[in-house]
């Protein structure tokens, strides 16, 4: 049977603020993203988001961000200077991977989020600096990356480990980008659309763009947002989409306890 990887942004709450249903997205997803901080999380959820994906068998990767927890890591930030940057993801990678140490559930990827992953998608210069750290931290540690994207040409340069990635709930530019939250229909709610969408992307090899266009792509996980409102709707109507189309979910990569 064929298999792929499905995905969710979280650990995501701070301090008495909630945000997503983890619990609820860890009993369908394979790999979780959790928050390293710097745009959401703190010490406690980090722990916590660990030990309940190791309950459930899922494995963990690091998702660090741009200094913005007022913004929730999706402000564009530019002038940090790039070795000041680096020391940031350098050190979101080193506290997740630590706490995971700790809890003797090893991460296994890192996954940017939101502006750093979009400006770094199309910013050479950025899209170095994420490599730097986390070969870093661990080059041992694979990369979730957007394909046609910066980002996965210069871990492929460096020898990291790459995962192509691609979303139910986001639509894409006809570069191969995704879309702007700016622009209206950006983020999919339906999921319906979003299962019409992940289909042609992970069946069918396809990314279909805003302007049209059909972008050939060799998806190894997808990517459901734990922050929608209709984030676990959609998790489980893409499981079960995917079920009937005689696809597994498993882990792109299984943690070594």
């Amino acid at each position: 049977m064929a298999t792929v990887d499905l995905n969710c942004d979280m650990g995501e709450s701070f301090g008495a603020y909630t945000i997503g249903d983890d619990k609820a997205m860890l009993e369908l997803v394979s790999t979780a993203n959790i928050a390293c901080g710097f745009h959401a999380g703190d010490p406690v959820v980090m722990r916590d988001t660990i030990l309940a994906a190791k309950a459930k068998g899922v494995a963990i990767g690091a998702h660090p961000s741009f200094m913005d927890l007022y913004g929730f890591g999706r402000r564009r930030i530019s002038g940090e200077r790039p070795e000041d940057l680096e020391a940031q993801i350098i050190y979101q990678i080193a506290a997740m991977q630590g706490m995971a140490s700790a809890l003797s559930w090893p991460m296994t990827h890192v996954k940017t989020h939101g502006s750093l992953g979009n400006m770094a998608a199309v910013d050479a210069e950025l899209a170095a600096v994420c490599v730097r750290a986390i070969k870093a931290v661990d080059p041992t540690l694979a990369f979730v990356t957007l394909p046609y994207s910066e980002t996965m040409k210069a871990a492929e340069k460096a020898g990291l480990r790459v995962v192509y990635e691609v979303y139910a709930d986001r639509t894409y530019d006809d570069a191969g980008m995704l879309t702007s939250r700016q622009i209206e229909g950006s983020v999919i709610h339906d999921p319906q659309q979003s299962v019409a969408q992940a289909l042609s992307m992970i069946r069918d090899g396809i990314i279909p763009t805003v302007g049209g266009r059909k972008l050939p792509v060799a998806a190894a996980t997808i990517c459901v947002h734990g922050d929608n409102p209709g984030s676990v709707a959609t998790a489980r109507a893409l499981r079960t989409a995917l079920a009937d189309h005689g696809i597994d979910i498993a882990p792109f990569a299984k943690p070594l306890s």
